[in-house]
């Protein structure tokens, strides 16, 4: 059975120039459906480390963790903390099939990263979700992950597949889990179809929120051990440690 929805139809016509803010209803005057007002309000992740963006009080540091143990990721971009609205939204794409707030997340996401790439930040040749378990993408429906990664693919021209990477092994939810139960929760709980698809290139994982990042570098371990070249992050919204604002 294929879970999955079609991304082929589109769930916003972003070619409309008349465009309704979806955060506060005002017109937009913007090509894409949010105002310049509740886009510049939006919680931007300006100071966080460079390797792993969490959020840090002065940009361009390293974090304790990635300078005590650099992970096998080279790099998360994320535009956003994961504050409001952008938590409200991501949930409400996640767990309320409201898609096209989905749509416009992925959509500023790859402006976000075409904007990165012309400061210099490599091109990946390749982009894989992050897999869900088969029984968690039955009950859900659909991998937003994966809509998150096709939307980008269209935008950037950079292929997706979603097929390459699998979590065969279903494991319990990791938002109940601390940052070391998230570690071995995640131990082989995932798989790689085809090796020689990523041997020797550059691929971006792509997610919509990096918390612990335990599953980023259980993803990042197996894609380097497989023969990547290089491995990266992208993802909506980073989450600070917990306890912290």
């Amino acid at each position: 059975m294929r879970c999955q929805p079609c991304n082929k139809t589109p769930v916003y016509i972003c070619s409309n120039n008349e465009h309704t803010c979806l955060l506060c209803d005002e017109p937009a005057g913007q090509p894409h459906p949010v105002c310049v007002p509740c886009e510049s309000e939006l919680p931007w992740l300006d100071e966080h480390c460079r390797v792993c963006a969490l959020p840090l009080p002065i940009n361009g540091l390293l974090c304790a963790q990635c300078a005590r143990r650099r992970p096998a990721f080279r790099q998360v971009e994320a535009p956003w903390h994961y504050g409001f609205p952008i938590d409200s939204l991501i949930t409400r794409f996640k767990h309320q099939r409201q898609w096209p707030l989905g749509r416009l997340l992925a959509l500023m996401l790859g402006n976000w990263l075409s904007h990165r790439f012309d400061e210099g930040l490599p091109r990946p040749a390749l982009l894989l979700p992050v897999p869900m378990a088969t029984r968690r993408l039955r009950q859900r429906g659909y991998n937003q992950a994966a809509m998150l990664g096709e939307w980008l693919a269209a935008q950037l021209a950079i292929p997706c597949a979603s097929h390459l990477l699998s979590r065969p092994r279903d494991t319990p939810a990791q938002q109940a889990l601390d940052a070391r139960a998230r570690r071995r929760n995640l131990k082989d709980a995932f798989a790689l179809a085809d090796p020689t698809a990523i041997e020797g290139r550059h691929v971006a994982l792509v997610d919509d929120v990096l918390t612990t990042g335990a599953t980023a570098q259980a993803l990042a371990r197996l894609l380097r051990d497989s023969g990547a070249a290089r491995v990266d992050v992208y993802c909506l919204a980073r989450t600070p440690r917990p306890g912290n604002a």
